[in-house]
This record gives structure tokens, sequence and C-alpha cells, in this order.
């Protein structure tokens, strides 16, 4: 399902902004775009989007906005220090030559840190604070978009149900018709011959209608019909169950086809599969 969702907590000077996007996607694909200070919560915030959706590709990204200047700075001497220890213990060796700089001793990794430090209890919640605002109000409008997914799911469901009933009418005409076709065809291979046992003749009938009989299908397909508006009443997390009975419903419309050669059924049951697969689109949107 598509949505967009954004979020902001601000505390002590500093601003957190999260965006949150999602596009349609059979499973879930979450990619977190995080800054270096809020990198170790990627697990964190990967497990406050798992919680909330289980369907999409989602991108979440997150800045962090200092307000009222860049944070003051301080200098970890003991990590300098020791930078700087190692370097003149390499630097015959390698046969380097020159001084050390300063300048290039305060860009190596954990030199230099912010004076308050960024990966404190605070600056944590006040992340996912904005992470769960933004996912509050991308839940909300894949909510509404689901409404109309619903809406429009019962109108597919309405045809679904109006072509197995057409189905369900035709049938008995339909043995009826290939029942006559046995006995004529009996008739006309038996005119010089003796004449075929009536009880034998009621056993072949008999397998011609169990064969055409397709009663089973269409009261599975009803069943499904059932359940697919229960699950829409429901409402929650029903996508990958819609999905199944969507795959149900092309099981039981491709055996109905098969069982039946009848030109006007084979109509009909193109109809609904073609009406099965646009309710199975629409179900790979939902959550």
């Amino acid at each position: 399902m598509t949505g967009f969702g954004s979020g902001e907590a601000r505390s002590g000077g500093r601003l957190v902004r999260v965006e949150v996007r999602s596009v349609n996607h059979r499973h879930l694909q979450a990619k977190l775009r995080l800054p270096p200070e809020a990198a170790h919560l990627e697990a964190d915030i990967d497990a406050l989007v798992r919680r909330r959706l289980t369907r999409g590709a989602v991108t979440l990204g997150l800045q962090v906005v200092r307000e009222g200047g860049a944070a003051a700075a301080r200098i970890d001497e003991e990590v300098l220090e020791a930078y700087a220890q190692r370097l003149r213990a390499l630097a015959p060796r390698l046969g380097l030559e020159g001084g050390i700089v300063l300048a290039d001793l305060l860009v190596l990794p954990g030199v230099l840190a912010a004076e308050d430090g960024e990966a404190d209890a605070g600056f944590d919640k006040l992340v996912l604070k904005a992470v769960r605002a933004a996912l509050a109000e991308l839940c909300a409008m894949r909510e509404r978009e689901g409404a109309a997914l619903a809406a429009d799911l019962g109108k597919h469901a309405a045809e679904i149900d109006r072509l197995v009933r057409r189905i369900a009418k035709r049938m008995p005409s339909v043995v009826r018709r290939h029942q006559e076709t046995l006995r004529k065809r009996v008739r006309d291979l038996l005119a010089d011959e003796a004449a075929i046992s009536s009880a034998d003749l009621a056993r072949e009938l008999a397998l011609l209608a169990d064969r055409l009989d397709v009663s089973e299908e269409l009261s599975r397909l009803d069943a499904h019909l059932a359940a697919l508006s229960g699950l829409l009443e429901k409402g929650g997390t029903i996508g990958r169950k819609l999905d199944f009975l969507a795959q149900e419903f092309f099981r039981e419309a491709n055996t109905v086809g098969s069982k039946c050669n009848d030109a006007k059924v084979t109509h009909t049951v193109v109809d609904l599969k073609t009406s099965i697969e646009r309710l199975r689109e629409q179900v790979q949107n939902i959550e």
C-alpha cells in the first residue's frame, strides 16, 4: 500500500525530522537512511517499522538538526595521544618524513566528539518519538486507502458472485443436453443391433452427470466469497489471507472450466477468471 508520513520531535536544542514513504510490494522491505549519530538505533527503528507494517517497500529518512548553532566539540585527549604515539613509532619503519600535524590527527575517528554526546538516552527517545509519529501518520494514510480498496474489492466480489450464479443456473440444462446427446448416439450406434439394457444406459448417464457435476466447486466458491466478506468486515492485517483466497478462487474456477465443455459456461468461466484476476491484483496492495 502507498502512503507518506512525517514526524518531528524537539528537545535540548535538537530537532529530529523523520519522513517515511511506502509503495506497493507483496512483502515488507524496509530501507533506513540514518545519519551517523543515529546509526546505533537502526535495529530499534527497524523493529518499530515491522511492528506497524507487514507489507510494502518502505523508505525511512531521518535528519537531526541542531537549533541555535553547532554543538560544542571536545577533544578526546587519550585517543589523540594514542594516535600520536602510534604514528611516531610507525614513521621510521615506513620511511615517512615530516612531523605529525595536529590537523591530520583531528580528523581521525574518535578524536572529536559532541560535548553533550549524541548517543545519550534523551537523544534516543527523541529519535524514536519522531519515528513513531511518522509511522502513525503513514498508517492513517494507508487506512484511508484501505477503505477505498475494500469498496473496490466488494465490487469485484459482487461480480464473481453474479457469474457463479449464472454458471449454477446453466449447469442443469448442460447435463440434460449431454445426456440426450449420449442417448441419441447409443440409438444410432445400435440401430441394427440388440438394444442396450436400460440399466447399462442409466449407469452411463449417471457417470456422465458425475463428470459434469460442478456443484462442489460452486459451493466452495460461495464459501470463499463469504470468507472474503468476513475478512473485509473484520479489517486489520488481512492481506495475506486475501491473497490465499484469491488463489483458491482461481483453483475452483479452473476446475469448473475443465469439467464443462459447454460454450456458454466456458465464456462465463473466462469472465469469472478475469474478475478474480482483478481482485487478486488489488489484494496485492492490502496490508
